[in-house]
């Protein structure tokens, strides 16, 4: 095995001998394992079978994050898409959560999102988990949330099955009433876009990362809206960020209708156990 990543490590113009490769957690999608040289520790994503761009889109994400100079994010080392050989190589980053450091996130993150771009959307296609995500540029957020966000997952959810009739009527239906909810003079903000708790980990003296991104420009309540629906996320991470940037009044009408997009995310990958959160925002706007 040690050979396979000495052979990465170079390709990334890392000098060093590789003296320890250990298997760690690193979600589901990539083998993740924490490669040891006698000089330093790097963490190493493999994925033999990964598509086209996906660890360069990645390494995008978290450089437009660093950009900001806003939250902090894994150094990216190396990447390669090449077939059979993709990998993503970052610094290691490991810590332990103080008492400052859920505080810090709230306030970074509100400070990200203080950061815009000049329109909505992304210059090429993404992934959102293993579902490339097709982007383009849109002068405003509605049209782009409707259309390349929920759009994409009705029809997908087409083709794979589990968006039947009933369920394609009523996505339809809120799609033509969205504008109701969703206002359209909204700023770009940088987004992580894939905020949910296991895309936050901690550093030296407590200091809150993001990983994983699936970036895009867009409405900051987006990002908010993915934290409130699995959890993982404390009150201190929502009290300082409001502190920092208040809450819009519409995001209470809106939230659901962002949450469905990740629903119907989850519906696409993983099946019917997430209907029944779709079906009941779809009744909440659209009714029986």
């Amino acid at each position: 095995m040690k050979p396979q990543f000495q052979k990465l490590l170079k390709q990334s113009g890392v000098k060093g001998n590789v003296t320890r490769v250990k298997k760690v957690s690193g979600g589901s999608i990539n083998d993740a394992y924490l490669v040891e040289t006698d000089l330093q520790r790097f963490f190493m994503k493999l994925n033999e079978a990964s598509p086209a761009r996906f660890f360069a889109l990645e390494a995008q994400g978290l450089a437009l994050i660093k950009s900001t100079r806003t939250m902090d994010v894994p150094d990216v080392i190396g990447y390669s898409d090449e077939p059979g050989e993709s990998f993503l190589l970052l610094e290691w980053v490991s810590g332990h959560r103080t008492e400052h450091t859920d505080k810090l996130l709230g306030e970074r993150l509100a400070a990200m999102h203080q950061t815009s771009g000049e329109q909505h959307g992304y210059s090429e296609a993404t992934f959102i988990g293993t579902l490339q995500q097709p982007n383009s540029w849109y002068d405003s957020w509605l049209p782009y949330y409707r259309d390349c966000r929920l759009k994409t997952q009705l029809q997908l959810g087409i083709e794979r099955n589990v968006i039947h009739v009933q369920r394609r009527e009523k996505l339809e239906k809120l799609l033509v009433r969205i504008d109701r909810w969703i206002p359209n003079n909204i700023s770009p903000a940088y987004l992580h876009g894939d905020l949910w708790g296991g895309n936050w980990i901690v550093g030296e003296h407590g200091a809150p990362y993001f990983i994983d991104p699936s970036f895009l420009f867009g409405d900051r309540h987006f990002d908010i809206a993915f934290t409130e629906l699995f959890g993982g996320f404390s009150t201190s991470f929502y009290e300082a960020y409001k502190a920092t940037f208040p809450i819009a009044d519409y995001y209470k009408d809106c939230k659901p209708l962002y949450q469905l997009f990740y629903l119907l995310v989850h519906l696409n990958l993983f099946g019917e156990v997430y209907g029944s959160n779709v079906d009941r925002i779809l009744r909440y706007y659209v009714g029986d």
